[in-house]
Order: structure tokens, then C-alpha cells, then sequence
């Protein structure tokens, strides 16, 4: 299955921005990752705008919808942004720089560091997800995670099709479009990016870029979703 390339990896073609607390990171940028270095500064400013009946501001830049259920035993760094109606259950541990979208669950023993969750995201099960973006009901099974550093420590390239990007970052973990599923216990590597309604078998390791409406068995097998 081949992609046409960098234009598939754009926010248009992976995200639903209306589905989203933080659409107005993604502005001014083309591609996903670009919004990674500035995912701290932006919880910020839009925290100190965020309607005080419906959000609470709980320590240092923490904003908290009123609606949303936090078990007492979570941890959450600021900056961070739970929206409305979302569940951060035992254990979570938020270490900063997140945005957890309406109706969205952070479950059990799973850690977020920088990322933008999408509205009804589930990491439920003991999923790391960090320098990540997680689009409009994507879910994650129990242990996959996202390995966000290179193991040589270089910086991480997004490869789509026969073009190479050079991002520039360090830590880049995985961009998963509108409605992905990625199975238990599987690792994305750095600089993965999964197309909108794509599916990742149980216990696979993924690199580089899975196209949407496919289906991805292991690597090198990768099948089109039937109508």
C-alpha cells in the first residue's frame, strides 16, 4: 500500500480540528508536529481565558472542567487542560503540558508529557504518550505506547512514501489521525503517523507512516480497510 507522500500527513488530512479545546495551536502550522514545541505556552494563554463556571484552576496552571471526574490518586503537572466530561482515572499521571479533550480517558498507570488529546481519546490501559497527538476518538489498547526519543538520540525524520522530513525535534513520538485503533501492547515508534480510521494489529512495532483506511499487520504488510 503506497502513500502519495507528505501531503497525507498534513492536519487537514489527519485531524478534525472542530473536535478539539486547542484547534488555534494549529493555526499557522502545516504539519502536526510542528505544534509539539508549543503545546506548553499555549495552555497558558488559553487557560486564562477559559470560563470560570465552567473550569476550576487548581494549582499551577491546571484548568479543570467542573464536569470532568479526576480520581483522587491521579497526578496532574500543569500546564494542562482537562476539558469537559473527561476521566482521569487512578494512577494517571500527568507530568505537564497536556491537553485532555471532552470526554476523553486517561486511564489506569497511563503518563502523558506533552500532547494534545482530542475529544473522546481513550488511553485507558497503561499507555505512555508523550510529544503525541492523539486525533477525534483514537484509542490506544492496553500497554501500547508511543517511544518519543530515537535510541541513537538523533533527530527524528517523518518518512511518507519516497519524502524524508526533517523536523528538527528530538522527541517526537506518534501523530494518530481521526478514529485510529492501535492494538494492545503495541510500540509506535518516533515519528510515527497513522492515517484517519486505520487499525494496528495486537503487539505490532510501527515506523514511518500507515495511510488511511488500512489495516497494519506487521511490517512491510499493510492492506486497504473494505468498504
Amino acid at each position: 500500500m503506497m502513500s502519495n507522500g507528505l501531503k497525507d500527513v498534513i492536519i487537514k488530512e489527519l485531524y478534525t480540528l472542530e473536535e478539539t479545546i486547542a484547534a488555534d495551536v494549529f493555526a499557522d502550522v502545516t504539519y502536526p508536529w510542528e505544534v509539539l514545541p508549543k503545546i506548553g505556552e499555549f495552555i497558558i494563554k488559553l487557560g486564562n481565558t477559559l470560563p470560570e463556571d465552567r473550569f476550576e484552576k487548581k494549582g499551577e496552571n491546571v484548568w479543570i472542567a467542573k464536569s470532568a471526574k479526576v480520581y483522587p490518586s491521579a497526578c496532574i503537572n500543569g500546564p494542562a487542560i482537562i476539558d469537559e466530561e473527561a476521566e482521569i482515572r487512578h494512577c494517571a499521571f500527568i507530568r505537564g503540558n497536556a491537553v485532555v479533550g471532552k470526554g476523553a480517558v486517561v486511564g489506569n498507570s497511563t503518563e502523558l508529557k506533552n500532547v494534545i488529546l482530542f475529544n473522546k481519546v481513550q488511553v485507558p490501559h497503561y499507555n505512555y504518550v508523550g510529544d503525541s497527538i492523539l486525533g477525534y476518538k483514537a484509542h490506544m489498547g492496553a500497554g501500547s505506547i508511543t517511544s518519543n526519543v530515537k535510541s541513537d538520540k538523533t533527530l527524528v525524520v517523518v518518512r511518507a512514501g519516497e519524502e524524508r522530513f526533517e523536523t528538527g525535534l528530538k522527541k517526537f513520538g506518534a501523530m494518530l489521525g481521526d478514529n485510529v485503533e492501535v492494538g494492545c501492547n503495541s510500540v509506535l515508534n518516533p515519528g510515527t503517523i497513522i492515517g484517519k480510521e486505520s487499525n494496528v494489529y495486537p503487539v505490532s512495532m510501527v515506523r514511518g507512516f500507515i495511510p488511511a483506511h488500512s489495516i497494519y499487520k506487521k511490517h512491510g504488510e499493510v492492506a486497504a480497510k473494505r468498504d
